[in-house]
């Protein structure tokens, strides 16, 4: 680890007073996190936000320009190619998808008016709205779907996501100009939940047919909004587009969009977005801070909002499960049980992420509490599963080892705000008071993804991957989901399963919530008996913005902002 990348941790470290431990040593800590649900309820273990926090509550005013920051630029607009985080937001500016989920997760109409499954459940017939246009004057139509979903699947797109959440996709059909029928390999029941999410977003398809190499940075799109001006690394202007009148219904939004400008700023130092936003340099930060969260809060011209994501949580570290040590499952669920998952969340939350040590999102559809205490953290628990893999002997520095070999790994990690070096430091930490040597290597994103995708590497540092499905379980961890050199999978820890492959592939065929439920919570419970990762806290987004912006209402795929009906209660400076 660099030296540069030290010093931080260790600053990170002392800054959340964590010298003696990773949680915090009093219940402060616990009363924050709880207001990190923002107006979320929990009830039995499961979390939900009220249905009005998805729609629009009354008319805004139109015109104005909203300033906003962010940390991290996506360096395309192309959302097909893209797996990124920012895309939740940035692809509702830009573009619609063929449904939307309503409040309660259900699908309900957007660009397409309604569809029929057949009882096979392969076949899926959208009819589609006909006054829907790209921002280049072209049509929505059934065309337009098919050439879309051609894109996102082929070879030359590289598509780490919505390549393999159409998968099953086998072909399309256009029945006339408004009707457009999918037919898939097997049935499949998360379709519309994926085809509801941002990365799914429809693309003009006289783009995509031309020059699909130009919507990297010139994008069309049907959405309410038209990019104007793109700087890497700096950032991004959109302009209102006019006529613009098929929000989907769920959101309540007539017309237009309220704003005529929204100004994108990348700014990748988290006091540099806190500082401009109490200056008024900015409206709206999409990456609040944490660390400055409580200050957000005790501000009155300011609005803070946490939310989680659906699907998957963060995870801290994910195991090679077929390279050594981790290729035993004791050595991962030790490691996991004595990892302080609540420190974890302190060090990169501060007090605002939710700890975590299942592996479905508490607001997911099916999720099942009855396991969220599996990997709980138990120091005890995880020195005997370690001396019950045959590594009690320890060396002269406190390291277990076997036949004169000390017990450890090396964990592939990046220099990325997502995943700050402290959090290395922190688990670092916790495995060397189990006598486990944790490493740690940096390396630039590009070569980790080549290891990772090669399986060329122990252990890696982080995880995070956000769907609106639960089938998100599929995605990272059924056997089909490792990458090939003809697939870019997401099964990084090379799980392979059969009790866990039948049950995710038969809840993706079956369309009985009973049955669905049952078949998700028993990959629940096996995921924590296997333990390919360690998941460590909720995947949540923090934002904050002055109290003059108003109508922010949420998406129902992604708990991020949908800008199309935010409005300015002010004069413009």
């Amino acid at each position: 680890m660099s030296e540069r990348l030290l010093h931080r941790a260790a600053m990170g470290l002392l800054a959340a007073l964590l010298l003696s431990g990773c949680s915090p040593a009093d219940d402060a800590g616990k009363a924050t996190a709880s207001a990190a649900l923002d107006t979320g309820k929990v009830s039995e273990g499961h979390l939900s936000y009220p249905a009005e926090d998805f729609h629009e509550q009354a008319p805004g005013k139109p015109g104005g320009t909203l300033r906003v920051s962010a940390a991290l630029d996506t360096y395309s607009f192309d959302i097909h190619a893209l797996s990124h985080g920012n895309v939740q937001w940035l692809g509702r500016i830009l573009y619609d998808c063929l449904v939307y989920q309503d409040e309660q997760g259900a699908i309900s109409p957007w660009l397409a008016k309604s569809w029929e499954i057949s009882a096979d459940g392969k076949t899926y017939t959208f009819h589609l709205r006909d006054d829907v246009t790209f921002s280049d004057g072209s049509k929505f139509n059934a065309e337009a779907v098919r050439i879309n979903l051609e894109h996102m699947r082929a070879p030359a797109t590289k598509s780490p996501l919505a390549a393999a959440y159409i998968a099953p996709y086998l072909e399309g059909k256009v029945l006339d100009e408004y009707t457009f029928q999918a037919t898939l390999r097997e049935p499949y029941s998360p379709f519309l939940d994926v085809l509801a999410q941002s990365w799914l977003g429809m693309i003009s398809a006289q783009q995509i047919q031309t020059d699909p190499a130009s919507i990297a940075e010139h994008p069309i799109g049907s959405g309410p909004f038209v990019l104007e001006r793109y700087t890497r690394d700096q950032g991004a202007s959109f302009v209102r587009r006019a006529g613009y009148h098929w929000a989907p219904p769920v959101v309540r939004h007539q017309g237009a969009a309220y704003l005529e400008r929204l100004e994108l700023s990348i700014v990748p130092e988290a006091m540099i977005r806190y500082n401009s936003l109490l200056a008024g340099q900015y409206d709206f930060t999409l990456d609040a801070p944490t660390q400055n969260a409580n200050a957000i809060r005790n501000d009155p011209s300011l609005l803070l909002r946490s939310r989680i994501r659906k699907g998957n949580p963060v995870r801290s570290l994910t195991f090679n499960v077929e390279q050594a040590p981790f290729d035993d499952v004791r050595v991962r669920k030790a490691l996991a049980k004595g990892i302080d998952r609540d420190g974890l969340a302190w060090v990169t939350g501060f007090g605002e992420y939710q700890a975590k040590s299942d592996f479905l999102a508490a607001n997911s559809r099916f999720y099942d509490p009855a396991y969220r205490d599996a990997l709980k953290y138990d120091v005890e628990a995880a020195n005997r599963l370690f001396d019950e893999a045959g590594w009690s002997a320890r060396d002269a520095e406190g390291y277990r080892v076997r036949d004169g070999k000390r017990l450890g790994a090396t964990m592939l990690m990046i220099d990325s705000p997502a995943y700050p070096p402290s959090l290395a430091v922190a688990m670092q930490a916790d495995a060397k008071k189990l006598g486990f040597d944790l490493r740690l290597r940096v390396l630039p994103l590009a070569q980790v993804n080549d290891l990772r995708y090669a399986g060329d590497f122990q252990a890696m540092l982080g995880g995070y991957w956000h769907t609106n499905t639960p089938d998100g379980l599929y995605i990272l961890y059924h056997s089909a989901s490792i990458a090939t050199p003809k697939l870019i999978g997401q099964n990084s820890s090379r799980l392979r399963d059969g009790e866990l492959d039948d049950v995710l592939a038969r809840a993706r065929r079956s369309t009985d919530p009973a049955e669905q439920q049952q078949l998700y919570s028993t990959a629940q419970r096996r995921l924590t008996e296997l333990v390919p990762a360690v998941p460590s806290y909720e995947s949540q987004l923090t934002i904050a913005y002055h109290n003059y912006v108003k109508g922010v209402v949420f998406d129902t795929s992604h708990n991020t902002p949908f800008f199309t009906s935010a409005w300015l209660d002010k004069e413009q400076p």
